[in-house]
């Protein structure tokens, strides 16, 4: 290793300043080309996260952001901000918390603008609902998947000769990616209809960009038969769930299949009933009434005689018939308070009408418990046992109409969970173009840079180095150079050898010694030759003639 290392140095002092300062240079620019490209095609895919802003609004973005961690990129119009591909949620979510974009919607801020003097209260609710639309609109974007989004409300309004009040309604429009819509919708109708007073969630309506209805009317959830469905399925999947906890443990996950169908009624019902006691009795008057009756009665009669027909003669009266009477009465009523209960029931629940259960069990598996010598018999009673047990585990009722069928079957390999369909090799290459694309390009410019300028470059200082030449001198340049005369005896010679000829002079020969080429000429040759050689000769020329 050392003597590498002395090799390279000892290199590199015999370039020169010139030749180290070229290669320090293509170094400097390969590096250069390769870094640049690292950073040009490796740099991260931005998403808009905003567009439309204020300048103001970038400003404050771009502070909150960059304290974040989160990088960020500003739109050439200067209106957009961007920032890496996967964190769009997070700095939204962060810019909501900071109550950013104050441009996008207009919220309580409306009220830092707006004076104590000449405001009437027109404009103080023109102000407030705009305010309530902005914060609405805000809160409805910071929900997964929302783009954007815009309110309007329409409030109440009292006047003194409208006999039926004006109920509150509100629009909402929003633009989605990658979400259910229609849950959402009914979400939004919600925190709307609970944010506005005596605003309904029937009331508002939801649409899209696109112009498509979302949601508008009455709730499609709180329907009696969207109840009802939802019961049935709540409680067939408890059913489901009760009969695979008893059987999973015995006959292991995959050896059986359930399937619950039930029926159930979710009527309103009221109950009113009053229950009399008659043992516990209360008094709660008792009146009693006592009368003495004496009755005496005497009666005088004039008998009838013919003095009472003479004048001035008065008759003599008689005594007549006497009676008397005695009359005594009491009466007692006594006034009882009979206990009594009354009880009025509201049942908003649901009770099931009827039940089917239907259970597939795996032959195989139940051999497998039993042995290879089972009986059909022995199954037959293991498949008994096993409807015992979903009996009990699932509430089965007889008597109100409940069908339960227990078989065991072969199962079918394979189709134990429904298989998941695996990404082809030409969907992730589509996946990650891009990406691959770029990384192509990387390795071909850092190979193109390697090969032509740093290879180049590790050769030069790794190969030995050669001694230095003396230039030769003007008669050694002139030997070396190939005469007519050596050309013609080098043909003559060739053309001796070949078999049938004869020697002696030949016209090529005289041919030669006519076109033999001027000095001028042959400097030019030896320039051709070597440059650098023929430099040092004219040198050591123009040195012997100035010493002589």
């Amino acid at each position: 290793m050392p003597e590498q290392i002395q090799s390279i140095i000892s290199n590199l002092r015999g370039f020169g300043v010139k030749r180290l300062a070229m290669l320090a240079g293509i170094a400097v620019l390969v590096m250069g080309v390769i870094g640049i490209a690292s950073v040009y095609l490796n740099r991260p895919a931005y998403d808009t996260l905003y567009v439309g802003l204020d300048r103001a609004d970038v400003n404050q973005i771009g502070l909150v952001l960059g304290e974040a961690g989160i990088g960020f990129d500003v739109g050439a119009d200067g209106t957009s901000v961007l920032v890496p591909a996967g964190t769009t949620a997070q700095a939204r979510m962060l810019l909501a918390e900071k109550g950013l974009p104050t441009s996008a919607n207009a919220g309580y801020e409306l009220f830092d603008n707006v004076g104590s003097l000449g405001l009437t209260s027109f404009m103080q609710q023109i102000t407030r609902v705009r305010a309530l639309e902005g914060e609405i609109a805000r809160t409805i974007q910071s929900i997964s998947g929302i783009k954007a989004a815009r309110v309007h409300i329409v409030m109440s309004e009292r006047a003194n000769f409208r006999r039926d009040e004006q109920q509150p309604s509100a629009s909402v429009v929003i633009r989605y990616a990658g979400i259910d819509a229609e849950k959402s919708a009914m979400s939004i109708r919600h925190l709307v209809a609970a944010a506005v007073p005596g605003l309904s969630a029937d009331k508002v309506t939801v649409l899209d960009s696109s112009g498509n209805l979302l949601a508008a009317g009455d709730d499609p959830s709180n329907t009696s038969a969207a109840r009802t469905l939802g019961v049935e399925q709540t409680v067939e999947a408890q059913i489901g769930d009760n009969i695979r906890r008893a059987l999973t443990a015995y006959l292991g996950p995959d050896n059986f299949r359930a399937s619950v169908k039930a029926e159930v009624n979710t009527d309103t019902r009221q109950t009113e009933e009053t229950i009399f006691d008659p043992n516990s009795r209360v008094e709660r008057s008792v009146q009693s009434v006592r009368a003495n009756e004496n009755n005496n009665q005497k009666q005088a009669s004039t008998p009838a005689s013919v003095e009472q027909n003479l004048p001035e003669t008065q008759a003599t009266a008689t005594d007549g018939p006497q009676s008397s009477s005695q009359n005594d009465r009491r009466e007692e009523i006594t006034n009882y308070e009979i206990n009594s209960k009354k009880i009025a029931t509201v049942s908003n629940g649901y009770s099931v009408t009827k039940m089917s259960i239907a259970v597939v069990v795996n032959q195989q598996r139940l051999t497998a418990i039993l042995g290879k010598d089972a009986t059909p018999e022995q199954i037959a009673k293991r498949v008994a046992d096993i409807q015992k047990m979903v009996t009990s585990a699932t509430g089965f009722d007889e008597k109100r109409g409940d069908v339960i069928d227990v078989s065991a079957v072969e199962f079918i390999d394979g189709l134990d969970g429904e298989a998941i369909p695996q990404a082809g090799m030409l969907d992730s290459i589509g996946q990650h173009a891009g990406t691959l694309i770029n990384a192509g390009a990387f390795i071909v410019v850092v190979f193109l840079v390697a090969f032509f300028g740093l290879k180049p470059m590790a050769a030069a200082l790794t190969a030995k180095a050669t001694p230095a030449l003396s230039g030769p001198s003007f008669d050694d340049v002139q030997r070396s150079l190939p005469t007519p005369e050596a050309t013609a005896a080098a043909d003559n010679a060739a053309v001796a050898a070949l078999p049938g000829t004869r020697p002696g002079p030949t016209p090529l020969d005289d041919l030669r010694q006519k076109i033999r080429p001027a000095p001028q000429d042959r400097l030019a040759r030896m320039v051709d030759l070597n440059e650098e050689r023929t430099a040092q000769i004219l040198r050591k020329w123009a040195a012997q003639e100035v010493a002589v």
